[in-house]
């Protein structure tokens, strides 16, 4: 027997083991303190009747009964497989005729089933061995090939590893009913995924109700002084008290403002996108030149539209929403109610942010213009790559797809959606670095079946990378199963390794209903995609058939995957700059047929400079510039400008290292990039600490630049206070926040590096409201304030007069938050 911190292994024979239960239950110890696991591994002692351990017919049943409420038994799980049933079956047919011998149901008859697989994999061994002469190949060459090789045996599916060691499935058997004290299988360990499942409808039965700690109260040997001490004195129990009702008060506080800043989030609704902010993309100016244009119908699911010549492609329906173009998924729903179940899946969406995930933009709900706007990837789906046979994908580039869409649904799985449901290769997009990104998950609030009919083609084509259980059901989950999705990357690997089309059939070809009414039937052997192995390696070719398995438990989850792909390709280890430029090294590659080389090269490089320039200066400024033309500095009768910085700066920059204080603004600011694309701002420069925004220009509109700066503000404010400093996670940043009104002057200073600027003393009144304002607040002037209260929705209040520097004295106020969108 060894003793552990919170279990006792034990491995005897069923009668002595149930003596020291016996003796364990007569002791003065807390029994629910205590859990025992016997390993009895072929279950001699659940061969009892009614599978009761306890019972031999003595005196000491009844304390045994109690006793065994601390036993978890540990034996072989017996395989579950149809082939096992009808080999047992066989096996007491014979010996019944045989040798007049009756074989039990007990796990020993794994050990024929064993024997019979051990015989047939020497068999195929032997078989694959034999030199075409028919010598006796030797032992060693004979053992090698029995070695790191899985089948399906009649025992199941058999692995055996690098050192012939095979596999072994367990399982875990508790009481489950206390008053018959009757034994069954809870929890079932599958040695080849290293992973533990729980048995449907089943539960672990804890003696008190809860998992034993890891160290009894009183310890092993009863020497814990709580136990010693039975009495508290006075002070004590006062003390506990006053701790027991601070902490109860500090976590219902807690749980109240976590409620009400949910709640202040989903009322405000900062997913909705009106149809009006929506301009859809004009394809007739590429119709009206000329290009020969060609529809394919085979890609995405709204086509593709290509020119010969490269120049456009266009491979969902776009638009433009803030100057951005914009992918849009239209609902066939006629409208969409905003319960909170639909507000949740909305927010949802706004919290799941990832590079291999198409971004969430908004929503649109206004009729009949229901749709869904993400960000758009211009290379067109993963189905449309593979179908091109002008792109050339050798397997590097390959395993850099797959392994983009494993990372990102290893992290979708892992995040509040929990699932994709409809994951194909029409639903992987790709950007412009070839960087492949999933869309069309969650919201299936906002989705809906299309229209057409149950013998349509198009009906059953989708249905190709659904899973046999999903099939199955009359009305599948519309967000699936991660089981499911592990089944749709298996069709997806298949369709990648050979570029034949999704579950490619060998030999006579079968329609899209012929294939899924076949992998609804479930027949052995179940239907699924053929491999060739002269496409890729076995590794992968035994990946893609545990990923359809037709057990969704004998699926792999996706960290799995990862780990599996990662041993598979040795040249994915490389670091993110390799893998960028192989990324662009391969597209040049495939344009080679297309267009010349320093053609190709001069777009590319006009490209990189054109996005540079949009960073750096207002597109309208740098589309002046481009043309050739003078920009001439321009007067805006009325803006509203933006300071900020961090309070305390110097203190931190002489506390922290140089990298740290970069990584510091760099996380603070790039979150605060991604919050004003939400707005109709302009960021204008940002110095160390210091953060410059300004609306109204270089595009006006009218009085709306004190609201997008106000909401703006509110939004930055509510994000420092959630975000954390890497290298102090404990210090709150403290963002000083001020904001002013008014007229400014605004143009391009300088050549090397040029900026575009804003004069005026609105500037340097908007500088002043920031430095005279106070930590984690928004100081507003009173011009800013006259703007606001046009909108009636701005909490405001009155700071009173203070001496600003340079002004003299000025009447302030605090921005609070907003009451009600308008």
């Amino acid at each position: 027997m060894q003793t552990m911190k919170k279990l006792i292994f034990t491995c005897c024979s069923p009668d002595v083991f149930r003596k020291l239960m016996v003796q364990f239950r007569r002791t003065d110890l807390s029994h629910e303190q205590y859990v025992f696991f016997y390993i009895d591994v072929f279950g001699d002692s659940l061969n009892s009747k009614h599978r009761q351990p306890w019972a031999r017919g003595d005196k000491d049943d009844a304390i045994a009964k109690e006793a065994f409420q601390n036993v978890k038994i540990l034996t072989y799980r017996e395989p579950q497989n149809p082939e096992y049933s009808e080999f047992v079956t066989n096996l007491k047919a014979d010996a019944r005729n045989t040798f007049n011998y009756t074989i039990k149901d007990t796990l020993m008859n794994i050990i024929a089933g064993g024997f019979y697989d051990g015989l047939m994999l020497y068999a195929h061994a032997l078989n694959e061995t034999m030199t075409p002469s028919g010598g006796r190949p030797p032992g060693k060459v004979v053992t090698r090939r029995m070695w790191n090789r899985t089948f399906h045996g009649v025992t199941g599916l058999v692995h055996l590893d690098e050192n012939g060691d095979r596999e072994m499935d367990f399982a875990l058997w508790d009481m489950m009913d206390t008053n018959t004290s009757t034994y069954q299988v809870v929890m079932v360990y599958n040695s080849l995924e290293e992973q533990l499942t729980a048995v449907p409808g089943t539960a672990l039965h804890w003696l008190g109700g809860v998992c034993p700690p890891d160290v009894p109260v009183c310890g092993f040997k009863n020497d814990n002084p709580i136990c010693l001490a039975k009495t508290f004195t006075i002070h004590q129990m006062v003390s506990i008290m006053v701790f027991f009702i601070f902490t109860m008060t500090l976590t219902v506080t807690v749980f109240i403002y976590r409620r009400m800043k949910l709640e202040k989030e989903l009322v405000a609704q900062l997913w909705r996108i009106s149809w009006e902010d929506i301009q859809m993309s004009n394809l007739d100016k590429v119709l009206r030149s000329g290009s020969r244009i060609t529809l394919s119908l085979r890609g995405s699911n709204c086509g593709s539209l290509m020119t010969r010549d490269g120049n456009l492609q266009v491979f969902a329906k776009t638009g433009y929403y803030k100057g951005n173009i914009v992918a849009i998924k239209y609902s066939n729903r006629k409208r969409i109610e905003l319960n909170r179940k639909v507000l949740f899946e909305l927010k949802h969406m706004r919290d799941v942010q990832n590079e291999h995930l198409t971004r969430f933009i908004g929503a649109c709900i206004d009729p009949p213009n229901i749709c869904i706007i993400t960000e758009y990837c211009p290379r067109g789906s993963l189905q449309d790559i593979l179908e091109n046979d002008s792109i050339t994908l050798d397997w590097m580039f390959k395993y850099s797809l797959i392994n983009d869409i494993v990372k990102g649904m290893l992290f979708l799985h892992n995040s509040v959606i929990f699932s994709h449901g409809k994951l194909k290769s029409s639903n992987c997009v790709v950007d412009n670095r070839f960087v492949l990104k999933i869309t069309d998950y969650g919201l299936s609030s906002f989705r809906s079946d299309s229209d057409l009919g149950k013998d349509a083609h198009a009906y059953y084509a989708q249905r190709l990378w659904m899973a046999p259980e999903l099939l199955r059901m009359e009305a599948p989950p519309p967000q699936g199963t991660q089981k499911g999705d592990v089944y749709s990357f298996g069709i997806i690997l298949q369709e990648v390794a050979l570029r034949r089309g999704a579950f490619y059939l060998e030999g006579d070809p079968l329609s899209p209903k012929e294939i899924v009414d076949r992998v609804v039937l479930g027949e052995w052997p179940c239907l699924r995609p053929t491999m060739d192995l002269e496409s890729h390696s076995p590794e992968l070719g035994q990946l893609m058939q545990r990923c359809w398995a037709e057990e969704p438990t004998e699926r792999p989850e996706f960290n799995h995957i990862r780990l599996l792909l990662r041993k598979q390709n040795k040249e994915s280890r490389t670091n993110i700059l390799d893998n960028l430029l192989s990324r662009m090294e391969q597209y040049a590659n495939n344009l080679e047929e297309l267009v010349e080389e320093r053609t190709q090269a001069y777009h590319e490089e006009k490209r990189k400079a054109e996005a540079l320039l949009y960073q750096i200066l207002p597109h309208s400024v740098a589309e002046q510039l481009k043309r050739g033309e003078t920009v001439q500095a321009e007067a805006f009768d009325s803006v509203t400008i933006y300071f900020s910085d961090i309070v305390g700066f110097t203190a931190i920059s002489a506390e922290s290292t140089p990298m740290e204080v970069v990584t510091l603004l760099n996380d603070l600011y790039t979150c605060f990039d991604a919050i004003i694309d939400n707005f109709d701002v302009y960021k204008v420069e940002t110095i160390g600490d210091a953060y410059m925004v300004v609306s109204g220009l270089p595009v006006r509109n009218g009085n709306l630049h004190g609201r997008e700066i106000a909401r703006m503000a509110l939004a930055l404010l509510a994000a420092v206070r959630t975000f954390r400093i890497r290298h102090r996670p404990e210090q709150q940043l403290k963002l000083r926040i001020g904001i002013h009104s008014g007229p400014v002057c605004a143009g391009v200073v300088g050549l090397k590096m040029p900026r575009y600027c804003l004069f005026g003393d609105t500037v340097n009144t908007s500088s002043r409201m920031e430095s005279s304002g106070e930590a984690l607040k928004i100081h507003v002037s009173a011009a800013t304030r006259d703007v606001l209260l046009e909108f009636n929705c701005f909490q405001l209040e009155l700071r009173g007069e203070i001496d600003v520097k340079g002004k003299g004295k000025m009447t302030t106020y605090w921005l609070l938050g907003e009451s009600s969108s308008q």
